[in-house]
């Protein structure tokens, strides 16, 4: 049940992430979902490292730190991709 709701987590957040970056983004949704896992991952390691990753009620901190950390990875995954993407092209 833990890795049905990493990826539930995951495709929530990448998509937020998507939304929230301007422009339009080339990464497929399997890799959305992936980005949106690692930017919850990172958010939760920052989130521990700050002292704010386990409080009383919900974890507003960690929870935009997780969202902070997935809008980072989609944007820089994005560009990856189109730079991947281009240079396929290029060598066709």
């Amino acid at each position: 049940m833990t890795w049905l709701w990493a990826i539930i987590v995951g495709l929530v957040l990448g998509l937020i992430a998507k939304a929230i970056i301007p422009g339009k983004q080339q990464i497929p949704l399997w890799l959305t979902v992936i980005f949106g896992m690692l930017g919850s991952v990172l958010g939760n390691w920052v989130a521990t490292g700050i002292g704010v990753n386990d409080t009383k009620g919900i974890d507003w901190i960690r929870h935009l730190l997780q969202l902070a950390g997935a809008v980072v990875i989609v944007a820089i995954g994005d560009r990856l991709w189109v730079s991947m993407k281009g240079r396929k092209r290029h060598a066709a």
